[in-house]
């Protein structure tokens, strides 16, 4: 057996149905089963028979869909590495039903590569008595039929069109272009452009010999590398095209497609199977099949001057209310909104900039970098909440120092005029980019962070855990890198303030889900109130920003730092999905909350009755708090 078959076969060891067995019993019942390679784009007809088993996906990914008797089907769900399909026949095996699918047939389509073990009913049979089995087997189960519901509920927004767009649920295959224009990369570039102008596109694929895709070239391209430097005429496809392309799957949701083009900044994306170029959607043309006026936003904010602004915060809560109706994931329509939001925020400054140079205030005169704190910087923003952020900026000559601090002390002031003109309230607590504290040289800050460390106040740890949530937003790249640098160096020498830290963090304990609510919360004069960003998400922050650090991690968002220390070692990977999960729920609860209150026109708070909860919902938030609990305990063990 060579080493891919030996870590195969561990991976198979390891799952809960043959946990525990003998090397000999293991054996023994996978000469019973059968690994299978199946290939991107395969169709598998599955359970023909029950007596067929269980599916394991070892490696890949795969949907499922369900055909009926008429021919027509619909996706049911999505598979990756790990799960197991055939749980409809469970009760079938046990002797219960009649099989629930005998009118219609599983079809598995896979998505990328995969292997897969077929586990058959006679090894489930000798298998299912085992309590630990049984137990991992139904959890499984609960965590399928989750899953199924979810997607079912997109089923079902597919059928209730709004109007006439397009639902964010539909898939790529259902609105691209698949009579795409391509050329050769020896194309001359007299006949790219040629071949544009006859078809009026504003971009062409460019393809090898294999009809594989290797390059986009755009009129973008055609003015930055050949107009604009006076090229000469022998210029050809592969000397002007874009290499590193960014590219989507057929199968990929129409709301997956809007966060790529928000995410990368383009406005067009190849469709490919494999690296065949099957299809092209463009920016322009995913927002008139949408047909809901407020798709324009991106446009409507690079047009806005200071006075209409406010108009900006209207349109991007119309897409958001679309996300919303359409019931899109709340991550996913977390990173729709946080690419509307950002873009918001770095046209404010750019405005800000403009406005000293009108007012005859001059230009930045050294580099500088504007970083956003709080929800903003951790792609949590659902709705405009007050203003978080702050400026760096290279350190000047000392005789430059007075003018330079000038200079940024009026761009702050604009910054925040043109942040509360789109809708950002001011900072109750004043972190603005306004306020002295809140800007300055690299030199500055570095100064900044020694005192907080050496202090290390209740409030000095308030404005460590605020920074820590910083991102880049906009400004000179280097001098970010310069300044994220700078403050690993520092914060590797605080390990005492990053102690302070978790001890605050010991001194909040999370509520815990295993006492009585109402002894919990006897005596405060309040009903059974849980607050999810103090109970749940503010901690969950903290533990992940220490963490991180201890690992020389900063400048990342809360997703990233789960998948950045479990890289390292430093969380499981069952552990890790636990955190996911928990994030989810608590960042669904609290935009649930919000936007019903905001369609009331009532006050925003994050504190939800508990006793008034559905059960199901009762039992969701139990086990985000158990999770948030787990991982302070975590955080404290380790320090």
């Amino acid at each position: 057996m060579n080493s891919a078959q030996q870590k195969m076969y561990k991976k198979v060891h390891d799952q809960p149905i043959f946990r525990g067995l003998t090397e000999e019993k293991f054996a023994e019942l996978m000469a019973e089963c059968k690994i299978t390679y199946y290939r991107k784009s395969a169709k598998v007809n599955y359970f023909i028979t029950p007596h067929e088993g269980l599916l394991l996906i070892l490696t890949g990914t795969a949907e499922i869909f369900i055909v009926g008797d008429d021919g027509q089907s619909f996706a049911l769900e999505e598979v990756q590495e790990g799960e197991v399909i055939g749980f409809s026949n469970i009760a079938y095996y046990l002797g219960e039903s009649n099989r629930p699918l005998d009118h219609h047939r599983l079809v598995l389509e896979v998505v990328e590569d995969s292997y897969c073990l077929q586990i058959p009913y006679a090894v489930l049979k000798e298998r299912i008595d085992d309590t630990d089995v049984r137990d991992a087997i139904l959890k499984l189960m609960s965590i399928r039929l989750a899953n199924v519901y979810a997607s079912l509920g997109e089923q079902v927004k597919l059928s209730d069109e709004w109007g006439e767009s397009e639902p964010y649920v539909r898939r790529v295959e259902d609105f691209m272009n698949s009579s795409v224009i391509t050329a050769s990369e020896d194309a001359s570039v007299q006949q790219i452009a040629r071949i544009m102008v006859d078809n009026s596109i504003s971009s062409l694929m460019v393809v090898d010999q294999e009809e594989q895709l290797i390059g986009i070239i755009t009129k973008k391209d055609l003015v930055q590398r050949v107009v604009a430097q006076v090229a000469n005429g022998e210029l050809k496809a592969k000397d002007i095209m874009t290499k590193k392309l960014h590219t989507i799957s057929r199968h990929d949701y129409y709301y997956e497609v809007l966060s790529a083009f928000y995410k990368n900044g383009v406005k067009h994306l190849p469709v490919i199977e494999g690296n065949r170029l099957v299809g092209i959607v463009t920016l322009s043309n995913l927002i008139f099949k949408r047909d809901r006026g407020s798709m324009g936003v991106l446009k409507t904010i690079e047009e806005a001057s200071f006075e209409n602004l406010p108009a900006v915060k209207n349109a991007i809560y119309d897409v958001l209310s679309s996300l919303i109706n359409d019931d899109i994931s709340t991550i996913h329509t977390l990173e729709i909104v946080t690419k509307l939001y950002d873009r918001l925020a770095r046209h404010c400054v750019k405005l800000a900039v403009q406005s000293l140079e009108r007012q005859g205030k001059g230009t930045p005169p050294v580099p500088f970098a504007w970083y956003e704190m709080g929800s903003g910087a951790r792609g949590e923003q659902f709705m405009l909440t007050d203003q978080d952020h702050f400026l760096v900026y290279t350190d000047p000559h000392e005789d430059d120092r007075k003018h330079v601090a000038f200079y940024f002390s009026l761009l702050g002031d604009a910054i925040v005029k043109h942040l509360e003109k789109a809708g950002y309230s001011r900072c109750v607590g004043k972190m603005m980019s306004s306020e002295v504290q809140w800007r300055g040289s690299v030199s500055d800050w570095q100064q900044r962070l020694r005192n907080w460390a050496l202090k290390a106040t209740n409030d000095d740890i308030l404005l460590g855990y605020n920074f820590l949530s910083f991102r880049f937003l906009m400004g000179d790249a280097s001098l970010h890198n310069h300044f994220v640098r700078m403050v690993q160096i520092q914060l590797k020498s605080s390990q005492t303030f990053l102690y302070h830290m978790a001890q605050q963090e010991q001194n909040n304990p999370i509520p815990q889900v295993n006492q009585s609510f109402l002894a919990l919360f006897k005596g405060r004069g309040t009903r059974e109130i849980i607050d999810i960003k103090k109970n749940a998400l503010f901690p969950m922050h903290h533990c992940l920003q220490i963490l991180g650090v201890q690992k020389n991690i900063i400048t990342r968002t809360p997703l990233q730092l789960v998948d950045d220390l479990v890289q390292l070692g430093e969380l499981s990977a069952g552990f890790a999905d636990d955190i996911r999960h928990a994030y989810e729920i608590a960042l669904r609860t609290r935009i649930q909350l919000a936007w019903k209150k905001h369609l009331r026109d009532e006050s925003i708070t994050t504190e939800i009755q508990f006793a008034s909860m559905r059960r199901w919902q009762q039992d969701e938030i139990t086990t985000m708090l158990t999770t948030v609990h787990a991982l302070q305990s975590h955080l404290l063990a380790k320090l």
